[in-house]
């Protein structure tokens, strides 16, 4: 599987309590909604927590400044993410996502990337 990895920082003009809210209840679904033009089989939302905490482990090791969450999305392969993301539906899905993303998303301090996971160990087994 493929997975894109999108690091987002909010707007400046936004709460970080707004930023979440929207996120989650106002893009998520939107998200899911084009899931399928897209040829995405799983979508994730991890909220940044626990922020003095994240700013001790920054200091640590001389890191900038957290991001205010990530977001994960899955494809079988990246043929799907190509097949998916240049169809007719699948350039609408992408345009209205990035339209919806435009009010909540600082695009120039955010990054966006594709990963492939290579798990280490899993210790719930």
């Amino acid at each position: 599987m493929i997975k894109l990895v999108y690091c987002v920082r909010r707007k400046a003009e936004i709460s970080e309590a707004e930023f979440f809210r929207y996120w989650l209840e106002k893009h998520g679904p939107l998200v899911k909604s084009v899931a399928h033009d897209l040829r995405a089989l799983r979508y994730v939302q991890s909220h940044t927590t626990e922020a003095k905490v994240n700013e001790g482990l920054s200091q640590g090791r001389g890191l900038g400044k957290p991001f205010d969450g990530i977001t994960e999305v899955w494809w079988e392969s990246v043929d799907d993410l190509i097949a998916g993301s240049t169809s007719v539906e699948g350039r609408d899905a992408a345009r209205r996502l990035q339209e919806d993303e435009s009010h909540f998303i600082d695009f120039a301090d955010s990054r966006l990337f594709l990963t492939e996971e290579h798990e280490i160990f899993d210790l719930r087994d």
